[in-house]
């Protein structure tokens, strides 16, 4: 249990290798990256069976004390339990893949440009920031982690920082998740406020003896808590940025978009769970916005034309079902989805770049086509992360997790919330599809060329059986750490739901057949008329929430920046100098030397001096 550390260890070493030494050969750069995340990896794997067999109960590994101010004392110390077991394996686990991918992909997106040891000391850094937020035992630690996986998504999301447009977008996601870090920072101030400490587990044994069930405190600590984790989750309403964010490297997609970071907030809520069931109104909050993000997003993914944004807007419609699931107390199955979701999520993404390298660069959808005989492999990955990002029934491990939410929201009296969830799975399958057959199917329009090698290969397949029922088969150690919430109810009602989903998503896939396949007519056709074609603009964009943000809140705020470009409230206070300064001018100037200008400065004061006595005297 003392290698805890190490996981950290080894890829912060490989990180500041890398920054140290940024001139390396590429090669060389692309292994110390990926053979730290994989030793990481492996240490996990070790931690695993050794907290397995001593018991599986909680575990702290104190490293140092790290704050010390008068009655204030804070650890830097590692905290290990079911949750943070099975968010530790997600992200070495997966995140070890994706950087074995990366070494093939940016070998081709580089094109022989420096920066490999750049873009790899980032991606381990970003697993060190990670690591740090779900292992620490208190929340100071995991704020630190929050702010730096917050640092890194800026950094890799504008790696290509020559592109003025990709800056942008970095700049973009920094600032609305930088929002939400402010929200969550206020609830740790709140939280200090009223127990005198942030470790986790004591505010969670404390709280319900000191706050009453509904109160006013623990409802706006646990709405700030919520605002924190709607900013790193991409949820309503700060969703924005998340699709601008792919004008990263496809990996840093792969990474921090679909597996890890976009699911630290669904990680913060289900670590303060004590709190959220406190607050039984902002709990039922969380299942509502994840519930709306799922569907505007899913809208949104219908209309894209960009591979990596339709992914994109699907990766902020499954952290909507996670939160949804966390809004109607199925913790376990909130997390069971995020692990599901990045294995199919980080299949997706790592395809699609796969799809990229081997268009020449391309991204439009519309411009693929036909790529099934040329690229069979990425066809095939593709339908097996499609299938299981829409939970095509039994075979997919996106069936099982997706199904114990929509169940465990029915059986809990949350009808409205599994009609959302119904409707979404529909409109999943349906953009998943679309996607699919619009890039492999139809009539071929580019000349590609098929990846090679093991560091392509392997994580794809790796990827893909997880994605399937195996990983269904992968069980959390999450008893005794999360509520249970399930609601046990007769089998055969429970399967009629079941059916229910999944004639929902067979359906999906066949509406996208039916649409997409062929010569896609039928679309065509609705996209012409003046109600079709609103339409899929008012989707393309979003539904307008880019919009309206700038109109409400970027334009008036520019407005007001350039008001004050010049500082009138420091010119008035200026008001005052300036008259002396002006006086002092205008004096200086009778001082001439010439004696006829004073003696006629003398005798016409003089002069002036009669005549008012004169007159009003």
């Amino acid at each position: 249990m003392s290698l805890l550390a190490l996981t950290i260890v080894f890829p912060l070493l490989g990180a500041i290798t890398l920054s140290l030494f940024p001139r390396m050969n590429d090669g060389l750069a692309a292994t110390i990256g990926a053979a730290s995340v994989g030793l990481a990896a492996l240490t996990t794997a070790i931690v695993m069976i050794f907290w397995g067999t001593a018991g599986g109960y909680p575990y702290i590994q104190t490293l140092w004390q790290w704050v010390s101010v008068g009655d204030f004392q804070m650890n830097f110390a590692l905290y290990l339990d079911g949750l943070s077991i099975t968010m530790m394996g997600v992200v070495t686990g997966v995140g070890f893949l994706i950087h074995l991918f990366a070494t093939w992909y940016m070998k081709h997106d580089l094109e022989g440009d420096r920066g490999m040891a750049r873009f790899f000391a980032y991606m381990n850094l970003f697993i060190v920031a990670m690591l740090l937020l779900v292992l620490g035992d208190n929340l100071l630690l995991l704020y630190l982690g929050w702010e730096g996986v917050g640092l890194c998504s800026y950094l890799l999301i504008g790696f290509y920082y020559k592109s003025e447009a990709n800056a942008w977008c970095a700049y973009k996601a920094f600032i609305v998740t930088r929002i939400g870090d402010v929200f969550l920072a206020i609830g740790m101030f709140m939280l200090f406020a009223t127990f005198g400490t942030l470790n986790i587990q004591t505010l969670l044994h404390q709280a319900p003896q000191v706050w009453e069930q509904g109160g006013t405190m623990v409802n706006v600590t646990a709405l700030m808590l919520l605002l924190g984790a709607c900013g790193k989750s991409a949820q309503l309403p700060l969703q924005t940025w998340l699709a601008d964010a792919m004008a990263g490297p496809t990996p840093v997609s792969a990474l921090i978009h679909a597996a890890t970071m976009v699911t630290a907030g669904v990680y913060l809520i289900a670590r303060t769970h004590g709190i959220f069931e406190l607050a039984p109104v902002i709990l039922e909050l969380v299942g509502v916005i994840g519930g709306l993000t799922l569907l505007i997003a899913g809208c949104a993914a219908l209309a894209q034309t960009d591979i990596k944004r339709v992914i994109a807007y699907s990766t902020m419609s499954q952290i909507g079902y996670m939160f949804l699931a966390l809004g109607v107390g199925a913790w376990h199955a909130a997390i069971f989805h995020l692990m599901i979701h990045a294995f199919f999520k980080s299949l997706l993404f790592l395809t699609s770049g796969s799809v990229i390298i081997a268009c020449h660069h391309e991204q439009n959808i519309f411009k693929m086509g036909g790529l099934r005989k040329t690229l069979p492999l990425d066809y095939w990955m593709m339908v097996i992360g499609g299938s299981a990002l829409s939970a095509l029934p039994i075979v997919t491990a996106g069936f099982y997790s997706k199904d114990a939410i929509l169940w465990d929201a029915v059986a809990n009296g949350h009808g409205l919330l599994w009609l959302f969830g119904l409707v979404g799975a529909f409109i999943t399958a349906v953009y998943t599809f679309r996607m699919i057959f619009i890039v492999f199917h139809g009539e071929e329009k580019i000349h590609a060329h098929a990846g090679s090698g093991l560091s392509h290969h392997l994580p794809l397949i790796v990827l893909a059986v997880l994605s399937t029922f195996v990983g269904a088969l992968i069980v959390q150690p999450l008893g005794g750490v999360l509520p249970s919430g399930a609601v046990e109810g007769h089998h055969w009602v429970e399967l009629f739901f079941e059916v229910i989903s999944s004639v929902v998503a067979l359906v999906g896939l066949g509406v996208a057949a039916a649409l997409f396949l062929g010569k896609r007519e039928m679309m065509r056709n609705v996209v012409d008329t003046p109600v079709g074609g609103g339409t899929w603009t008012f989707f393309h964009n979003a539904l307008g929430f880019d919009w309206l943000y700038d109109k409400t809140l970027v334009q008036p705020y520019l407005f007001v920046a350039s008001l004050h470009r010049v500082d009138w409230i420091n010119s008035l206070i200026n008001l005052l100098p300036t008259a002396a300064s002006g006086s002092n001018a205008a004096l200086v100037t009778t001082q001439s030397g010439r004696l006829r200008w004073y003696a006629a400065t003398v005798f016409g004061g003089a002069a002036a001096f009669l005549v008012a006595l004169m007159l009003f005297g």
